[in-house]
């Protein structure tokens, strides 16, 4: 039935005021019901669809109009795209068919469909592009659609593919704006977290501002960190935050391969539960019970190392995301590596603390020791001189007494800055001619000295001191073990080294024994010899004597500096 030119204009009208809402709807699924509706308004039928093509041609949307919720639900899938829909999907031109059932592109309707009998389908368009369809079925008052209808449906179609193409532009837009704002809170993360762990070497800084940085990121309610035990078998708890803290310290030990840290710690693979009161590999009963649904576990690597395991939960239904999830595994990476360094500063640091000991220790063996052993030679010499000679007595006693004071001194000075002042600024001729003139009056034996040709100046002030302390032990030795009464000290240098010797007449000792067993005082001479870039060579037979021969580089080299 063809429409006068009164109706034509009416229905034109109409569907202009119907377009110009269309294209004020940025909302995608609003809009493709406002479509059928208009559509079937316009073209008078009882339903009304349309189709919107994805990827591939398929139909990615399929929206009804006259259909019931209960229809719809009892109808076995959606349309696949076959028979009169598959041929509109692949045609540029408007379907019209009186009677669907007696089309022979037709392929029927699935169980549960209603009848329908007449068709008009109109493509979507814009440009070469088809983005989707209108289906019209059942004219109402007609046995079929008019020419009319096609064409007002087609005038729709053309409002219809600016409209959708418009929305699909907003919601892609949309998308990129949710995109770029997860990216920027990603980079965020990712910069806090670096922030933090190169700001500090302290593991408990590290892992409290690590963890809260990823709870807000991730907005959940708890997290906890767990690291592995040096015996690599257990895991223990060492941080938690945020909320229900009792009903995570009820269980804070897990061995490798039980429960949800023990699984991500075996499998060292992200691991998330989106329904911890179903998931019976989840063994901490009380969490369940305080409410948490969710839980998102990473491990803590650096390199192939274990070095913990980090979990976030919450009571929030909405499924913790994969993107999440792998920027916590990233996060945990990072962390991981900032836990071995930090636990290696701390060896560092424990390191540092017995070596500065041990150079206490032979300092004070060295220099104060070494010290009162003279002001004990001193009050033996009184005790021998006390009947014969009671003026010579009286000076050893003030000698010793001296002596004692001094010591004191040095002893006060190693409490006030632990820095050695027995040589001072003297240098190093004058430190040895100091140290031979205490041996004279303690030992009464015989020293002789040849100095060298220059006054060593030059000479680094802590190769200076490597070879005052092991002349200072020579001399001890001499004294205490060897009871020599000769000893002769020469010191000369090469382009290269300052060399040093020292030769007494004393008892002598078998090396090799001693080198089996060795003393702290002959220990100590290689010690600083050695941590300046130098060597001590110490040779003795029984009865025969003993040389020390300690060489040092003229110049700092880089052993030393280390």
């Amino acid at each position: 039935m063809l429409l006068t030119r009164e109706q034509l204009q009416e229905r034109l009208i109409a569907l202009h005021e119907a377009s110009l809402e269309l294209v004020k709807n940025v909302a995608l699924e609003n809009l493709l019901e406002r479509i059928a509706a208009v559509a079937c308004e316009q073209a008078n039928a009882r339903y009304a669809a349309l189709g919107v093509q994805g990827e591939g041609r398929a139909l990615e949307k399929f929206i009804t109009v006259g259909l019931s919720e209960e229809q719809i639900r009892r109808i076995p899938h959606p349309p696949l795209g076959r028979g009169l829909i598959g041929e509109l999907m692949n045609t540029t031109g408007p379907l019209r068919v009186p009677v669907i059932r007696e089309d022979p592109r037709s392929v029927g309707f699935p169980e549960n469909h209603p009848v329908m009998v007449s068709f008009l389908g109109v493509p979507i368009r814009v440009g070469e592009k088809q983005l989707g369809q209108i289906y019209l079925t059942d004219k109402i008052g007609a046995d079929e659609f008019s020419a009319d209808d096609e064409k007002i449906i087609q005038m729709l179609a053309t409002y219809a593919g600016a409209a959708i193409q418009n929305a699909q532009l907003v919601e892609g837009m949309k998308d990129r704006d949710q995109a770029l704002t997860r990216r920027t809170e990603d980079l965020t993360l990712l910069n806090d977290i670096a922030s933090v762990l190169t700001s500090s070497l302290e593991l408990d800084e590290i892992l409290n501002k690590t963890l809260g940085l990823v709870m807000n990121y991730m907005r959940v309610e708890a997290g906890e960190i767990f690291l592995l035990e040096e015996d690599g078998k257990t895991l223990q708890m060492v941080l938690h935050r945020g909320q229900a803290a009792e009903a995570f310290w009820t269980r804070n030990l897990f061995k490798v391969g039980d429960g949800y840290v023990g699984i991500v710690a075996a499998t060292r693979k992200p691991l998330v539960s989106a329904d911890l009161a179903t998931d019976v590999r989840f063994l901490r009963e009380a969490i369940v019970t305080a409410g948490f649904r969710q839980i998102a576990c990473i491990p803590m690597l650096s390199g192939e190392n274990l070095m913990g395991v980090m979990s976030v939960v919450s009571r929030n239904r909405d499924p913790i995301d994969d993107r999440s999830v792998e920027m916590m595994a990233a996060v945990g990476n990072w962390a991981g590596l900032a836990i071995e360094n930090a636990r290696l500063h701390a060896n560092a640091r424990r390191l540092a603390i017995l070596e500065e000991r041990e150079r206490i220790g032979m300092d004070l063996h060295d220099g104060i020791i070494q010290s009162i052993y003279g002001v004990g030679l001193s009050l033996e010499n009184a005790l021998h001189s006390i009947d014969d000679n009671p003026d010579d007595a009286k000076q050893c006693v003030q000698n010793a007494i001296n002596g004692l004071n001094q010591a004191i001194r040095d002893l006060r000075s190693y409490i006030l800055d632990l820095k050695p002042r027995q040589l001072g600024n003297d240098g190093l001729i004058i430190g040895i001619k100091r140290l031979i003139a205490e041996y004279r009056a303690n030992t009464f034996a015989e020293v002789r000295f040849t100095e060298p040709d220059s006054d060593m100046k030059e000479l680094p002030q802590t190769h200076i001191l490597a070879l005052f302390h092991i002349c200072q032990e020579a001399l001890a030795n001499a004294a205490k073990h060897a009871k020599a009464k000769k000893v002769q000290i020469s010191i000369w240098s090469t382009d290269t080294r300052v060399l040093m010797e020292i030769i007494d007449d004393g008892k002598g000792f078998d090396v090799d024994t001693v080198s089996a067993n060795i003393g702290h005082g002959l220990a100590n001479m290689h010690t600083r010899a050695r941590s300046v870039g130098g060597e001590v060579d110490i040779s003795s037979v029984p009865h025969g004597g003993t040389t020390v021969l300690a060489w040092v580089p003229r110049a700092r080299t880089h052993e030393a500096g280390g």
